[in-house]
Parts: C-alpha cells; sequence; structure tokens
C-alpha cells in the first residue's frame, strides 16, 4: 500500500477495523454492513464474499458471528492488499484466524475457478455487492473505483452461477443492489435459487428506495417474497433508524421470513 494512502476505519462501535483506500478505489459503509447483517447462524458456518473490496463486509459477519469462517474474494490486487492488511491489524485480532483472502475473478469458470481457490459446494452462505453503475451514469475519475462500480452486461448471470457452484446445496445467497437491477438479478436466479426474499431500503420516509437487500436459497422451490421496507434514517432526517442501527452496528441479524433447515 502506498504511504498515507489510506485510513483505518472503525465499524461495528469500534468491534472491528478496516483499513481502506484514502483517495482510490471503493469505500464501504453502510451497504456492507447491511449485506453482512443477512448472515444468520447460531452455529459454525462458512461464508464467502465475492468481490470483497478492502473486506467490510466479511469482516462484519465474523466479527458479529464467533463461529464463523470467512473467504474474502477480490479481483484486484491493491483492494486485496487492504484487505490482508485489515486482517492483520491489533484491532481485528479475534477474527484473524477465521479469514483468509484470495485474489480471484468472481465470473471464472471451470477448472480456472476451481485454480483460483473458488471450491464447489464448501460454502454456507455467499454474500455480494457487485458492481451497480450503469454505463450512463456519471463516472467517476478513480480508474480503480470506476471499475469497482462498473455493472457489465451478463454481470448479475456470472457472479450467481459462482455463487451456486461454490455453495452447498440449501445455501443462501445475500446480495445488496440497486432497485433498477432487480430484473437482472431475478433472471440470474433462475432455476439456481428459489425462496428469494426483497427488501426494499428507502433512505428517509417517503423517498423511493435506493437500495435492495435479496435473498435466496440454492435449490428452494419457495416462492418469492418482498419484504416490508427499511428505512435507513429515522423521523429527524439524519441519524439511523433503531433497526438499522442495530444492523449497522452488529447488534442483530436481518434475518429471513423462511426458515431454512440447519440455519437460523
Amino acid at each position: 500500500m502506498r504511504d498515507a494512502q489510506y485510513t483505518i476505519d472503525a465499524f461495528h462501535r469500534g468491534r472491528f477495523h478496516v483499513v481502506q483506500p484514502k483517495g482510490e478505489g471503493h469505500r464501504s459503509g453502510i451497504d456492507a454492513m447491511l449485506l453482512a447483517s443477512l448472515v444468520a447462524s447460531d452455529g459454525p458456518v462458512s461464508v464467502a464474499d465475492l468481490g470483497s473490496g478492502a473486506g467490510a463486509a466479511g469482516l462484519a459477519v465474523a466479527s458479529r458471528l464467533e463461529k464463523a469462517v470467512v473467504l474474502l474474494v477480490e479481483k484486484f490486487p491493491v483492494m486485496a492488499a487492504y484487505a490482508r492488511s485489515s486482517i492483520t491489524l491489533p484491532e481485528n485480532a479475534f477474527l484473524a484466524d477465521r479469514v483468509r483472502v484470495i485474489e480471484a475473478d468472481v465470473t471464472l469458470t471451470g477448472k480456472a475457478r476451481l485454480a483460483a481457490g473458488l471450491e464447489d459446494e464448501v460454502h454456507d452462505h455467499v454474500i455480494m455487492n457487485p458492481p451497480f453503475n450503469h454505463a450512463g451514469d456519471r463516472r467517476t475519475p478513480d480508474s480503480l473505483k470506476a471499475q469497482a462500480h462498473a455493472l457489465t452486461d451478463g454481470l448479475f448471470e456470472s457472479w450467481l452461477k459462482t455463487a451456486g457452484a461454490i455453495m452447498k446445496p440449501g445455501g443462501q445467497l445475500s446480495l445488496i443492489a440497486r432497485p433498477l437491477s432487480i430484473a437482472e438479478i431475478l433472471a440470474a436466479c433462475g432455476k439456481r435459487f428459489g425462496g428469494i426474499e426483497i427488501t426494499p431500503v428507502h433512505p428517509r420516509p417517503g423517498e423511493d428506495a435506493t437500495r435492495i437487500l435479496v435473498t435466496a436459497i440454492k435449490g428452494s422451490k419457495a416462492r418469492l417474497a418482498f419484504r416490508a421496507p427499511l428505512i435507513v434514517h429515522g423521523s429527524d432526517g439524519h441519524s439511523f433508524s433503531p433497526d438499522v442501527d442495530d444492523l449497522n452496528n452488529g447488534r442483530a441479524a436481518y434475518k429471513r421470513r423462511g426458515k431454512v433447515s440447519g440455519r437460523a
């Protein structure tokens, strides 16, 4: 990492910390914490965080769930280096032996995917915060950030194909995305995932949703469900609503409505 080009940021009210780029690349915040909150388990659980960046979401899972083992999967070497630095922080010693990083392109298939360390049917949960900017969106001059945020054609299909391959039967897919991607997400789930639950996330009361939380179960035949919306900010428009504050700070999980055998 370049000297003085990063910050060390506290999450879960100082429970764990993340080394993040200061002037380039993607910086994690509430999106990563909401994504992490979708993983709920009372026992040992294996979690893969695809496109993990500096590792905030995966580290948040390991912070909240003492029996979780987490694999951070990141394509860009510079971001993988931030993730490795995060793991070795003294503040993160309590989770360091349960988190590891591999550099791999999520879109790899077949033998190339296996060679990169993405093994078949080993994870109970796969989480992801895929790139979300469409071609018509205003582009950032930061090339690393632009690549991390650029939504390309077929992205959800390729990412969910990998998620399904590395996930155990009955495992849970969790992702956060923009609402305009909902059709692509449903199409990519196809016959791989069922029991899809979608939660719209609204910044404030009366404002349109800017994110959706999606969970689904590998091989499930259960029907699609739309859940009650999450409102990020309370009546004052600035502070977090109580439910979101709990999710953002690792005090609670956002559990599925549908029950999954062997999982909370």
